[in-house]
């Protein structure tokens, strides 16, 4: 008895989902026009921890590194930065889908509180940012002799 008022019917489910697209449209929350406006953050990172350091990579394909600025304060790690667009100007060609962002951006990510913000160094290669941040030597294991 109960199991029938518990079933959707199909069609109402697919109502509901075209009813969430439209009004995450409407927000801005799908189909973004502009690097702030992505879902997953612009750019992509990967992030990982060795024994000594906490290790980024940032991708940034066709930005410049003159423009990209790294920055760490309060526990956060702020990378920022434009990139230019590479689309031609409006009336030389009809631009059907732009999925390649320009502009500018900034990602922030909170850092592990072994990060020692007195020690990161940043490199631009190929349009990969690294970044390390060195942990401090205080959080770091050591051995202790018993007497």
């Amino acid at each position: 008895m109960y199991s029938s008022m518990l079933r959707v019917p199909s069609e109402v489910l697919a109502q509901f989902d075209g009813l969430q697209r439209q009004v995450e449209q409407l927000l801005g929350l799908r189909g973004a026009t502009s690097i702030r406006g992505s879902r997953n953050g612009f750019p992509a990172i990967n992030m990982g921890s060795t024994p000594d350091a906490i290790e980024v990579y940032a991708f940034v394909p066709g930005v410049d590194a003159t423009s990209l600025e790294v920055t760490v304060d309060k526990g956060l790690l702020s990378i920022a930065g434009e990139r230019a667009s590479v689309v031609p100007a409006e009336g030389t060609t009809n631009v059907y889908a732009r999925e390649r962002y320009a502009g500018k951006f900034k990602r922030v990510i909170a850092l592990p509180e072994d990060a020692d913000p007195a020690q990161v160094q940043a490199q631009y290669r190929d349009g990969v940012l690294r970044i390390t941040v060195n942990k401090r030597e205080s959080s770091k294991p050591r051995r202790i002799d018993v007497q």
